[in-house]
């Protein structure tokens, strides 16, 4: 019977780790799709790709398919199917992307087969209230401790009360007691509270100081990060230009914007609304673009005077203290970093707000659980220990490095 039970525990908790570890590649197949593939290729529509719904059967080699993505071009001059594809929407080629471990391509493509196909489905479902983020509950501990002091002090009064009553029936001569204001233990213990709570609550608002968790500021253009990173899946790269390269992601200029928007004159796609959810006019807010651009509808591409242009004020959102040091491209690019981990799911906001509260603490939490791709990696040849350790099995290579682990968390990495 216990060898029974053993088995039967060891079944379930596999098949839980099992699906949890499914879950997990799921998740991380559907945020590599959006950082790497969303800006050329959707799932069931062709865009200036072709649609990845059944790739895995048209690449029936996972090994010609990783060969693919890691190197398009050079793959092509060694197999037909894929010159065939560079034939076929020539003149754009696809970019390689090395950086890609194959447990990574498979992800992406495991996601892929995860994502139903719309002309498939039925008829469309009522709208589904999203979860909200969890609320803060210090003021429902704080009302409640309240309450268990008063009831805390009401039964003392009563046990006194009752002490006397007892006094007085066995004919003992009782003390007078002393009145609740000028009780020196009432006193105390109320002091003592006070205290407690003033100190908690300055604490916490000194060190909320600085932080701006959910600023949502009033744009000069009513800009939908929904709208464009997510239903029209534009990359994130395309605008910030910067994330890969530099310290900062930079803010789009006109120009980029009109890339699209000097042939894109109109909105017509679903409703818009504000953070106050009244409706917003997209073709309008499309005319004010137009408006710093110094474009005219009325005139063509050829006749725009791009001198006339002036930029647009955006109100910047995520702001570090300046004795912070925090690069994009050692994150982005080195790091592998999606820009949901510290922005959210931008791709399903419309008017932009802080995720995070971008404090100290988070951001050691996230050194404290990330891993870096330190394997074969010559970057990180000096931690030789490290690289014996990993050989040697002495650390476990599914928990793998941490960034903690080579030093960051490290004051001097981030504070000047």
């Amino acid at each position: 019977m216990i060898s029974f039970r053993r088995l039967a525990k060891t079944t379930i908790t596999g098949t839980i780790l099992l699906f949890g570890t499914l879950s997990v590649n799921a998740q991380d197949g559907k945020t590599l799709f959006q950082t790497n593939c969303a800006s050329c290729h959707a799932v069931h529509k062709k865009l200036t790709g072709p649609a990845l719904a059944g790739v895995e059967d048209r690449w029936p080699d996972k090994t010609k398919l990783h060969a693919w993505v890691h190197n398009p071009a050079g793959f092509a001059k060694t197999d037909a199917y894929a010159a065939g594809l560079i034939k076929e929407y020539a003149p754009t080629l696809m970019t390689g992307f090395p950086q890609l471990s194959e447990k990574d391509i498979d992800a992406i493509v495991d996601y892929i087969k995860t994502v139903p196909d719309p002309s498939k489905a039925g008829p469309a479902a009522g709208p589904v209230a999203e979860k909200g983020e969890e609320s803060d509950n210090s003021l429902l501990f704080g009302i409640l401790t309240l309450i268990l002091a008063v009831v805390a002090l009401t039964l003392l009064q009563v046990n006194a009360n009752l002490k006397k009553l007892a006094d007085e029936k066995e004919g003992h001569g009782g003390v007078e007691p002393v009145p609740f204001w000028r009780n020196k233990s009432y006193i105390a213990m109320i002091t003592i509270v006070l205290f407690v709570i003033g100190g908690y609550l300055t604490a916490k608002g000194a060190m909320a100081l600085g932080r701006s968790k959910d600023y949502e500021p009033t744009q000069p253009i009513f800009y939908s990060h929904k709208v464009h990173a997510g239903i029209n899946q534009i990359n994130c790269q395309y605008c910030h230009i910067g994330v890969y390269q530099g310290k900062q992601a930079t803010i789009p200029s006109v120009n980029i914007c009109m890339n699209c928007h000097a042939a894109i004159t109109e909105y017509n796609g679903e409703k818009l609304y504000n953070a106050e959810g009244e409706e917003v006019n997209g073709t309008a807010e499309i005319q004010k673009l137009h408006k710093y651009a110094g474009f005219e509808t009325s005139k063509t591409w050829a006749n725009w005077d791009p001198s006339n242009a002036k930029p647009v004020e955006w109100v910047r959102i995520h702001n570090l203290p300046d004795h912070v040091y925090f690069n994009h491209s050692q994150h982005v690019k080195a790091g592998q970093v999606a820009c949901q981990t510290c922005h959210g799911e931008i791709q399903k906001m419309d008017e932009v707000k802080q995720f995070a509260d971008l404090s100290m603490g988070w951001c050691i939490n996230c050194h404290r659980e990330t891993k870096v791709q330190f394997k074969d990696n010559g970057f990180y040849s000096i931690y030789e220990k490290y690289h014996e350790d990993l050989k040697n099995g002495k650390i476990d290579s599914a928990k793998g490095i941490t960034v903690e682990k080579i030093g960051g968390t490290e004051c001097q990495k981030c504070h000047y």
